[in-house]
Parts: structure tokens; sequence; C-alpha cells
């Protein structure tokens, strides 16, 4: 992106001083849809910093041109909120053991999962111990050159063979 040049800039292109003649009614535009002062300043900030970057505007664009970006910018927040709702709504929520003895039980699967984890052999026990770090598959597969798809198959497998020998175990605890 060509940053601006006062020297270079003809008479139809805006200055800063065409873009900050705005900043009123953009603040008075998005603070009626934006939640609070703040978000509304980031937003007016933000829509003043992109007119100002953009190379091509002209003077009478420039209001439209702010407006709209404005706009677009509070619709964009609501989104990024909303697909943080639905985020939080899809995360699994750990809760505190309710007695200290689901505690000490949790715990004990924990390392009895990853001994079993540790059993696994080549690729799949490799990203089943990523994640059991926090590392995702893609990221996984980023670092060992492999192919996301290689690096899901992997983990999938792996899961998969975890979950046989949790079945196993508890099959013989009851049986």
């Amino acid at each position: 992106m060509e940053l601006r040049n006062p020297a270079r800039r003809s008479p139809a292109e805006c200055s800063w001083e065409d873009i900050f003649q705005h900043q009123e009614r953009l603040m008075r535009l998005v603070r009626r849809r934006l939640p609070n002062s703040a978000d509304a300043e980031d937003c007016v900030q933000e829509t003043m910093m992109r007119a100002a970057a953009h190379t091509t505007l002209d003077r009478q664009r420039l209001g439209p041109f702010l407006t709209s970006v404005a706009m677009r910018l509070c619709i964009d927040f609501y989104r990024d909120q909303d697909r943080r709702k639905r985020l939080l709504q899809r995360a699994a929520v750990v809760d505190e053991p309710e007695t200290p003895e689901e505690g000490v039980c949790d715990e004990d699967f924990g390392r009895w999962l990853l001994q079993q984890a540790q059993l696994l052999r080549g690729r799949e026990q490799q990203v089943i111990l990523a994640r059991a770090d926090g590392i995702s598959t893609a990221e996984f597969a980023r670092i060992h050159k492999i192919s996301v798809k290689a690096a899901e198959g992997a983990f999938t497998r792996g899961r998969a063979r975890l979950r046989m020998a949790c079945a196993k175990a508890l099959e013989g605890a009851t049986g």
C-alpha cells in the first residue's frame, strides 16, 4: 500500500485535515450503533486510518466512503461478537470437580490416559501428545512438514485407539 506524500497530492485528493473534519459526524453515527464509546472511538479511528491509507480517494467521495467504512466496521464488530459467543457456546466448559474424590479420579484418569498415549506408535503418538500440549493439528502439520489432512488422520486414528483402550479398561473393570 502506498503512503501519501503531500507534495505529490493532486487538488482532488483528500488530506488528513479533510478526513479529520468528519470525525464528529462519524462518532455520532457509530456511537448509536456500538455498545460503548470506546468501541465507537476505535471504529472511527480505524475508519479514518483506512481513508488516510487510501491513495486514490478524492474529496467528492470522502463523506460516503467514510460512512460506508464506518457502517461496515460496525457490522464487523457485531459479527465478531456473535462469532465469539458461538465459540464460547461450543467450547467445552470444564467444571471444577464436585467432590475431592472426583478431582483425584480425574487426575488419575488423566495420568492413565497419558500413559496410554505414550503406547501409541509413530505419528499418532506425536500428534496426540502435541494436541495435549495445546498445539493444533494444523500447526503440528506445519512443524512436521506434512499435510493437514495427514495430521488430522493420525489424530483421528490415535483418538480412536485411545477410546478403544478406555473401553477395554472399563470392560475389564466391570467384567
